[in-house]
């Protein structure tokens, strides 16, 4: 089943033309990877998916409904989420409560979202640290936090911007296994990344964008051997190893 469809989708700003003619579907139960250089349009497009401005053309489509131009709050109700590449939590209230904020989504009652929050926790490895103030958490449970406040709204499709940045190598294993797990409670990722060994062990599917324009789409063996990519971000050695 097809849950996210992209047609040809653009975003411009002024004469900057952030993202071009852009297309791609995303299966129910996949993670699809997005990479590309720095200013390639990346998180522009992820802005047009989770409503934060629409496109200036094309259309985008969530379980089969139209949602260009919808706003953040309506996508989120209809099962769209997102993180962000800097983390801002409610940086002097608990763990909990940064959670809590996000389950207020899907109830209003204060006793039922808890509860979600709590089990949120337990699916992040986060709950021994529920009463802590998010101030306090290492850089690896901020991340960690920022997916669970997410994950708290219970989305279909979680897009991630950049969730590895700044991790070490075994807490980016880590956070890799994290992203499985939640894989398989149903859960479909759209992801933004640059620690290319992570994208590669975890997309079934990866869109490369360059200067706004899609260069490729594949499967990861496929993306990591085509020369356009190796020449427009992955560099000659990546293509050698």
């Amino acid at each position: 089943m097809t849950l996210l469809e992209l047609h040809r989708v653009s975003k411009h700003f002024g004469g900057i033309r952030a993202v071009e003619e852009f297309s791609l579907e995303v299966q129910a139960g996949e993670i699809v990877g997005l990479i590309g250089p720095n200013g390639a349009g990346k998180s522009t497009l992820f802005n047009c998916v989770a409503g934060v401005f629409p496109p200036t053309s094309g259309e985008i489509v969530f379980q089969g409904k139209r949602i260009d131009g919808r706003r953040p709050w309506d996508l989120c109700r209809m099962g769209i989420a997102r993180t962000f590449q800097i983390v801002k939590p409610f940086a002097s209230r608990t763990v909990l409560y940064n959670v809590t904020v996000g389950a207020f989504a899907v109830t209003s009652r204060l006793g039922e979202a808890e509860r979600w929050a709590l089990e949120v926790l337990r699916l992040l490895r986060l709950e021994d640290k529920a009463d802590m103030r998010a101030a306090n958490l290492a850089i690896a449970d901020r991340k960690r936090l920022e997916i669970a406040r997410a994950l708290a709204t219970r989305p279909r499709l979680l897009l991630l911007d950049e969730v590895m940045a700044g991790l070490r190598p075994t807490e980016v294993d880590e956070m890799v296994a994290v992203i499985r797990r939640l894989r398989e409670s149903g859960i479909t990722f759209f992801l933004i990344e640059h620690i290319m060994r992570a994208v590669m062990a975890l997309s079934d599917r990866i869109a490369v964008l360059h200067f706004g324009h899609k260069i490729a789409e594949g499967a990861p063996q496929e993306i990591a051997r085509d020369e356009r990519v190796i020449k427009a971000y992955l560099g000659e050695d990546y293509g050698a190893a």
